[in-house]
């Protein structure tokens, strides 16, 4: 991947993490959204299961970087472990952190879906995420 595309990546990652910060009124979809993150997150959740949470464009960037496919690829994604700390939903975007990790989710026709994971804040930094689309 290109320097332009991983600084657009990042630059959403940022925009995302600045937009956290925003009140929502969205409180009816953190349920939701903690949902797919504990999923995804969860050790016995299947590989398969764990890309179908995942964004399409996210999913193809994994397997894309490992060269191989997103099921064999997302099983050394580490992941957060134990209870949701916090959900911040704004619109259709929200953050979810569990203890070691944050998710960035989106809504989607299919319902909540993961477009970034495996993600630790860079000080005043954009967040890096281990897992993301373009």
């Amino acid at each position: 991947m290109d320097d332009d595309g991983r600084r657009g990546r990042v630059a959403g990652v940022l925009l995302a993490g600045v937009l956290v910060l925003v009140p929502g009124c969205s409180s009816a979809q953190e349920p939701a959204v903690a949902e797919v993150a504990t999923a995804f997150a969860d050790a016995g959740t299947t590989p398969d299961a764990r890309c179908a949470l995942l964004v399409p464009s996210t999913a193809a960037a994994l397997a894309e970087e490992a060269s191989r496919t997103c099921a064999e690829a997302v099983t050394e994604v580490p992941t957060g472990t134990g209870p949701v700390e916090s959900v911040a939903v704004w619109g259709g975007e929200a953050q979810v952190r569990l203890a070691g990790d944050t998710l960035f989710l989106t809504e989607t026709p299919d319902g909540w879906q993961i477009t970034a994971a495996s993600c630790r804040a860079a000080g005043e930094g954009p967040y890096r995420c281990r897992v993301e689309g373009s």
